[in-house]
């Protein structure tokens, strides 16, 4: 045993009496980066569905609806005079109640993102420097502290704009541990074979996170909207406790050699061998001393300048910008908008919208999965992303149009956009990261899973905080002028890509796919790549 085991699973194999087999770990690992990441995204949702209550100049009201879906009604209507339970007789929230809440409230979103896009690139570094493990549920928990702070204000009834900007701000420089943690620990037991779809499927943490913040936020919205904060908030606490005694970072630090690799070293360990640690390989031998100075805390990181000349990263941390800003516009701004649209004559009460707009990531865990089976079917991420992305910009005018016909047209309509915007986005977050931050330019001594993750989300992630900075710009023009630049959005992120999908076209057209043939924008494809540094 060392000091890097986590917690939870030494007392396991106490229990037990033997280790988990290599097959368990990775299921383990799943799970917990799962929890994990759906916490993160669960904590970032309760400020989409508060907006209606801080800023109501123009909602004339709420509805009664006691209950969120699915324990109460789903779509009730708005009863005009009506009360949203205790949240401040319909008159909003000061300093969000004036006619430049909605510009506030953007200006809210953006701190966040800004300083989550900052921290990123800062984080990626520290996540191939420091243990993955402490490192990911020290931001955890300084997480779920800062965003039950928000929620604080209303019991402490703050009304002062740099409180709230101060919380979301600090908020978003712990949430920037997140993705390129995660990212780095799946990528680390985890080999590129079905690599898409494996991480398409794990990928749905984001909309899993997204609805269950939603209903979380809510289910309490009733009590007052500091609780919108408060519980997602615990929920990503008690997420870090969960990571902290459970989370093996890399392999190696429960002492199986580095898995990351070929299908060929993953099939040297049989997935059914249980064996007592001490028994198969006795603690302070040389074999084990070898294997934990490879282990996490003592892996050298690569600088940043070093990942960034990695062929692909560029590209898809570009495309990713605006991908993001179209995503995250959705995140932050689509329950507002359902609130504010009469849908087959009617209005929603805020928290009806805030379910409706569930659907939308509903569609997006399809989206995701089903982009990472196409691109590991064609072996063409750059291709698949771009075409999700070209599909989507229909869809999103579609859904502008008809999408206020009926309930009905409307939840199809996003769930179809859903589907378009979250695929490429969550293929690139993933399978991408990963793919490029395995590059055989980083192997050896140096690891750049976190890096090159924190590289690609964090570009991404400016782009998320400058669309919804300028929707509560825009949306007071009308709404159209939102969504022309949602699909301006979706149109440049797909043009980007444009010489990887020529060189993926040319690359299939040379030689036909076959089985263990390399991936376009990763190690992979480095034969493709390799000609565009």
């Amino acid at each position: 045993m060392t000091m890097r085991d986590p917690p939870g699973i030494l007392l396991v194999r106490r229990f037990r009496g033997r280790d988990w087999s290599v097959d368990t770990y990775r299921y383990v690992v799943l799970l917990v980066t799962f929890i994990a990441y759906t916490s993160y995204h669960a904590s970032r949702k309760p400020s989409s569905i508060v907006k209606s209550v801080l800023h109501s100049d123009n909602l004339g009201g709420r509805g009664r609806n006691a209950y969120p879906w699915p324990v109460g009604e789903v779509f009730s209507k708005r009863e005009l005079g009506g009360l949203e339970g205790n949240v401040g007789e319909g008159k909003g929230w000061a300093p969000f109640d004036g006619e430049d809440g909605t510009s506030k409230l953007g200006e809210i979103d953006v701190a966040f993102l800004a300083c989550y896009s900052i921290g990123m690139y800062v984080a990626g570094h520290l996540g191939d420097t420091l243990d993955l493990r402490l490192f990911l549920t020290g931001g955890m928990v300084g997480s779920g502290v800062f965003v039950g702070l928000f929620g604080i204000g209303y019991f402490w009834n703050v009304h002062v704009f740099w409180f709230y900007l101060v919380m979301q701000m600090v908020a978003g420089l712990f949430q920037a541990t997140g993705w390129p943690s995660v990212v780095a620990v799946i990528g680390n037991w985890f080999g590129k074979r079905k690599r898409g779809l494996i991480m398409g499927i794990w990928n749905a943490h984001t909309s899993v996170g997204n609805i269950s913040g939603s209903l979380l936020a809510a289910s309490v919205l009733e009590y007052g909207w500091g609780w919108s904060f408060i519980v997602p908030g615990a929920f990503i606490f008690i997420g870090g406790i969960i990571v902290y005694l459970f989370l093996a970072a890399y392999p190696e630090d429960v002492g199986f050699p580095f898995l990351n690799g070929s299908g060929e070293n993953n099939a040297a360990i049989p997935a059914d061998v249980e064996a007592l640690q001490n028994e198969s390989k006795p603690k302070g031998t040389k074999e084990d001393n070898t294997a934990l100075q490879s282990a996490s805390g003592s892996r050298r990181s690569i600088k940043l300048s070093e990942a960034c000349m990695i062929p692909g990263v560029i590209p898809f941390a570009l495309c990713l910008f605006f991908s993001k800003l179209v995503a995250y516009t959705f995140l932050y701004w689509l329950p507002f908008y359902l609130s504010c649209t009469a849908i087959g004559g009617e209005y929603m009460s805020v928290k009806s919208a805030g379910n409706l707009s569930t659907l939308f990531d509903v569609g997006g865990i399809v989206g995701g999965i089903l982009a990472g089976y196409i691109s590991d079917k064609l072996k063409a991420r750059a291709t698949t992303a771009a075409t999700f992305m070209y599909a989507a910009i229909p869809s999103m005018i579609l859904y502008h149009i008809y999408g206020n016909a009926s309930t009905t047209m409307n939840i199809l309509l996003m769930m179809t956009t859903g589907l378009f915007v979250n695929g490429p986005y969550a293929l690139i977050t993933t399978a991408v990261s990963a793919d490029l931050g395995t590059h055989s330019s980083v192997r050896g001594d140096s690891r750049a899973l976190a890096t090159v993750t924190a590289i690609i989300d964090g570009t991404g992630s400016l782009g998320a905080a400058l669309g919804p900075l300028l929707t509560g710009f825009l949306s007071t023009k009308g709404w159209h002028f939102v969504f022309g630049m949602l699909s301006l959005g979706a149109l440049i992120a797909g043009l980007l890509l444009s010489r990887l999908v020529i060189a993926e076209i040319a690359e299939r057209a040379k030689k036909p796919a076959v089985s263990g043939q390399h991936y376009p924008g990763a190690d992979a494809s480095e034969p493709l790549l390799h000609d565009q540094r």
